[in-house]
């Protein structure tokens, strides 16, 4: 496996950038838009898986990444949670939900893949290179 030297290489990082495009657009709909607790909600649920990822990678401790990932998961969750509410209210349809819901799944599966390989790992981290 190579070394990753920057989130954007992250695929995780990647698949929650495009979960948060998903989320934007669906929100632009005219009733979606006008939920501005709800909009606001599910946007920032996306935004968090985004920058969870990246945040937790930017620690440079294996632990803190693990620990930041687990955020992430929770994130993805919270998002499949309110695509529901939006569905229920007919902002989406069962169509959209499922794009949304799938990619959030997937998110969440990438995350925990990389919590599970980080944890088998004896690398610390580079904050911890030198100790």
């Amino acid at each position: 496996m190579a070394t990753i030297k920057r989130f954007e290489d992250l695929i995780l990082w990647q698949r929650a950038r495009e979960l948060c495009k998903l989320v934007n657009n669906l929100t632009l709909k005219p009733m979606f838009s006008k939920d501005f607790a709800l909009k606001n909600q599910i946007k920032d649920a996306s935004g968090s898986v985004m920058d969870n990822t990246a945040e937790g990678f930017g620690r440079g401790s294996r632990l803190e990444f693990i620990n930041f990932l687990t955020y992430a998961m929770g994130s993805a969750a919270e998002v499949q949670s309110q695509s529901y509410r939006a569905l229920d209210y007919e902002y989406i349809s069962q169509e959209e939900f499922q794009i949304v819901y799938d990619k959030a799944d997937e998110c969440g599966k990438l995350a925990n893949g990389l919590i599970a390989h980080l944890k088998s790992s004896p690398i610390k981290g580079f904050k911890f290179k030198n100790r």
